[in-house]
């Protein structure tokens, strides 16, 4: 009688780097590029994020981005750069932030089996709290994307991005437990300051669904899920790693007011 396939290994982090704004993504980077060197495991880290808006490199060549990073102060949310490509969108504490960090040979070949991954786990945890989810863009949703997960095909739940380094790729997104009043009142001015088209009723929580749903509950959701795959094992970042993501954090920052007019 033959055993079952041992699951693979990925180091679970937990811990949040809220401030300053960008320190977080900052981690995330040199998490990255040090499971690209070799030197850091397969690592899913799950956290919960502070108050920012992070934008693209398209937003960033947008005529009217200074004043959306303005409308994005205005409203109490600090501005970042996006480690992975696409249009602006929303962390705040009552979302959960995730950041699959996998070390690959060839890391370009695996694009989209990581994003059916990601998104397939993500359906089944929101389907075990009672949420109906459903894999792919709503008509009108902000930073849309094929792989996002939604709920009754009417509003986004979770949105999800990916950069690729030479031996390793970054899956990361948030999910939107609760606070999408929040997210639409941030969203509406910096979406019309970088003239894109959206529609904010497409803005959705797993709490707007499940009504009382914890961001505890949503992450043990996901973690379960990610057990029933892997074998997860929590252990703190190096200091290295953290001194690594101190010197990447400045890359990361938008200063509001140090942004000129064109």
């Amino acid at each position: 009688m033959s055993s079952a396939a041992p699951k693979r290994a990925i180091r679970l982090v937990r811990r949040s780097f809220p401030d300053p704004p960008a320190f977080d993504t900052a981690v995330s980077r040199a998490i990255l590029q040090r499971v690209s060197e070799g030197i850091e495991p397969e690592t899913l880290r799950l956290h919960r994020p502070g108050r920012v808006v992070a934008f693209g490199p398209k937003d960033r060549l947008a005529s009217g981005y200074r004043d959306a990073v303005l409308a994005a102060e205005a409203e109490g949310f600090a501005s970042i750069q996006r480690l992975a490509g696409g249009r602006a969108a929303v962390f705040h504490e009552g979302t959960l932030a995730f950041a699959w960090i996998v070390p690959h040979p060839a890391p370009r070949q695996g694009i989209r089996a990581r994003f059916e991954q990601t998104a397939t786990v993500m359906a089944e945890a929101f389907l075990s709290l009672g949420v109906d989810a459903r894999v792919g863009a709503v008509p009108g949703e902000y930073c849309p994307g094929e792989h996002s997960v939604n709920a009754r095909g009417r509003t986004k739940l979770m949105g999800v991005g990916q950069r690729v380094v030479a031996l390793a790729a970054h899956v990361g997104g948030v999910v939107v437990v609760a606070g999408s009043a929040a997210i639409r009142s941030v969203l509406i001015p910096v979406y019309r300051a970088l003239g894109l088209d959206w529609d904010p009723a497409t803005v959705g929580s797993l709490r707007d669904e499940v009504p009382g749903v914890t961001w505890e509950e949503a992450e043990r959701a996901i973690l379960s899920r990610f057990e029933e795959r892997f074998d997860l094992v929590e252990a703190p970042l190096s200091p290295s790693t953290l001194a690594l993501a101190h010197q990447l954090e400045p890359q990361h920052r938008v200063h509001p007011r140090e942004l000129s007019r064109p």
